[in-house]
């Protein structure tokens, strides 16, 4: 019988008991209930109402314990958590932004290199999420 490879939970996977999560973040379980109560936390529930905590969860845990640890008061780590998911989203967004215009960048070489072997035929750009529509150019014969 060949051997299976035991599968490794994703950073997602919400797997750990609230008291296991506690232990992996240094922090007792009362607390970790009363950041879920300050909407710091929102760990995953079983069908029965326990809580299970993601490995994301515990590395959160563990900055805000750091955070508070270091003198940061609770609304004031609510504020750098925020803050801190608007910076990665902006980030996600200008990679998003940067790939486009590659790409538009990439069709406007190919469009300037098919204009020069076919000066009739023009460029077509189109952005995926525009509604679909023709525009037709014609050259005058003037």
């Amino acid at each position: 019988m060949p051997r299976r490879e035991p599968r490794v939970p994703t950073s997602d996977a919400a797997v750990y008991v609230i008291s296991v999560a506690a232990e992996l973040s240094g922090l007792h379980p009362q607390t970790l209930r009363s950041y879920e109560r300050m909407g710091l936390i929102m760990p995953g529930r079983t069908g029965g109402g326990g809580r299970r905590y993601s490995h994301r969860d515990i590395e959160l845990l563990r900055e805000i314990a750091t955070l508070t640890a270091g003198g940061v008061g609770i609304e004031g780590v609510r504020r750098i958590l925020e803050l801190e998911h608007r910076v990665a989203a902006l980030q996600s967004r200008n990679a998003e932004l940067a790939a486009e215009l590659a790409a538009t960048r990439d069709t406007l070489r190919a469009a300037v290199t098919t204009r020069r072997t076919d000066p009739n035929k023009l460029p077509v750009l189109r952005r995926p999420d525009a509604p679909s529509s023709v525009v037709v150019w014609r050259r005058s014969r003037d």
